[in-house]
């Protein structure tokens, strides 16, 4: 199975990662990660909306994509498929739980160490003929109980 949770990739961890694989941490390249860190999951067109706004690295949206998808491939960020079968990205590459907002079409890491360690100690030693276990992805479908806009009382 993948590595267990870990963390967002800081600038120097990504850029460790990418020379660990053989790629230079190229400015478009660090610039979507940098989008990817603020952003924590999203799809190509979400990360070069971003840039754009942030107005820094001109990066084009294939290019974006492109690098989205060599950094899926080499397990530094994992995908997802999101509304209507729109590829999303996650700068978390690791086994972790989301909440998926139905409403709005987001993703959000939630902690819940006791749910992963039951989840990894039923699959370990599963075996499915003709497969080998890769991994998982949980993601629990919710929706917001509060109108927007609309404080949580303490």
């Amino acid at each position: 199975m993948k590595a267990r949770n870990p963390g967002k990739p800081d600038i120097i961890q990504f850029k460790r990662l990418l020379r660990d694989k053989g790629l230079k941490a190229t400015p478009q390249r660090v610039a979507v990660h940098e989008a990817m860190l603020a952003l924590g999951h999203a799809s190509a067109d979400g990360v070069a909306a971003y840039l754009a706004e942030q107005g820094g690295t001109a990066v084009s949206p294939a290019s974006v994509y492109n690098i989205l998808t060599v950094l899926a491939d080499l397990k530094i960020y994992s995908r997802r498929s999101g509304q209507g079968g729109k590829m999303v990205f996650d700068v978390r590459s690791g086994d972790h739980l989301h909440l998926y907002d139905t409403r709005n079409q987001t993703w959000r890491d939630l902690e819940d160490e006791e749910l992963m360690s039951w989840v990894e100690a039923h699959f370990r030693g599963r075996r499915f003929r003709g497969y080998k276990l890769d991994g998982f992805e949980i993601q629990l479908l919710c929706h917001p109980t509060r109108k927007p806009g609309t404080a949580k009382k303490q």
